[in-house]
Formats: C-alpha cells, structure tokens, sequence
C-alpha cells in the first residue's frame, strides 16, 4: 500500500498509527536505532509490525544483494512487551525467535510425495549456519503496562521484514516462502 501510495513505508505505518502509540513506538525505535533514514551503501531496509500476545514489534531487516542472493546484514527488533521483569531472558527469547524465523523463511520448505514427507531428519532439512547468523539487536521499551508474551512474536515478523528489504532491494515482490524456492538463498 504505500508503494501504491507512493510513501515511505515508515512514514505511511505512522500515519495510520496515531492512535496506536505503542505500535507508534517499537517503529520509531527501531527505525532510529537502526539509523533507517540513511542504509550503507548497497543496503537496504525492510520493515515489519506487529502484536501478539500483547506485545508489540517492529523489525528492521538490513539487507544486500550479492550475485542475486540474499545476504542478511542484520536484523533490528524494537519490543514493547509491557512490564520487563528480566530484560536478558526477553532478549534470548527474540534472539531466538527471530533465528528460528530467519531458518524458515529462508529454506523451511517440507515436501510431500505419495503423502509421505520427504525430510526426515536435519540433514534434509536445511538449518541456519552459525557463519550464516546475522547479528539480531533487540531494543527493549521500558514499560509499565501489564506483561506481554514473549516467545514466538519475532518468530512472525522475519520473513515480511526480509520481503520488504528484498522488495526495495530488486523491485520484485516475492509472495511464497521459503526465499530458496526463489533462488535466493
């Protein structure tokens, strides 16, 4: 929609978030904190937003091309989960979430042949890399507000933030999952 509407897509979410401040809120963190307003060179930003469980993110994929191949720099995740009462085990918790995400978004694909699956065990089922691991910078909104959940959120807002950086990236809007399926991983 904001492509058709010819906007920022940052800038179209918050005109549709005025009376949605914690929305409001995790989008202008982590745009600020990932300095969205200006990606290296080559680089390009795709976002995502959410609720779930009364909690509220927004994600930052930092993204390049390179030989026509995804290479994921980084991901920036702004949390708004009410109430923290350990800021280290949210942060593990989107850590996680988001890597686990990423592994599905890029080749969780699970094939079926005369109604067997064909993957039966890891070593046919493509898994995240430690050398293939971006690095995933959580941001945390102090709050007072009744604590959210926490465990699955970042898993969801992976691959719409990817799509939307490789969108900006080519041009091209991919609408199936896994990015492999594409050539791109």
């Amino acid at each position: 929609l904001a492509t058709a509407a010819r906007k920022d897509p940052v800038e179209y979410r918050l005109s549709l978030l005025v009376k949605q401040p914690r929305y409001a809120g995790v989008l202008k963190l982590v745009t600020r904190e990932a300095n969205y307003a200006t990606p290296p060179r080559g680089h390009h930003y795709g976002v995502a937003l959410m609720e779930g469980y009364n909690t509220y993110m927004a994600m930052l994929a930092d993204v390049s091309m390179e030989g026509g191949k995804l290479k994921l720099h980084a991901l920036h995740v702004a949390v708004d989960c009410g109430q923290v009462v350990n800021p280290d085990t949210v942060i593990a918790q989107v850590e996680g979430g988001a890597l686990f995400g990423l592994a599905a978004a890029l080749w969780g694909q699970i094939d079926i042949r005369g109604g067997r699956v064909q993957q039966g065990n890891f070593h046919q089922y493509r898994l995240l890399r430690i050398n293939e691991t971006p690095q995933v910078k959580v941001y945390l909104v102090p709050g007072t507000e009744e604590p959210g959940g926490i465990g699955e959120p970042s898993t969801a807002l992976v691959a719409p933030a990817i799509a939307n950086a490789v969108f900006r990236a080519t041009g091209t809007r991919y609408r199936s999952l896994p990015f492999a399926r594409h050539g791109l991983a």
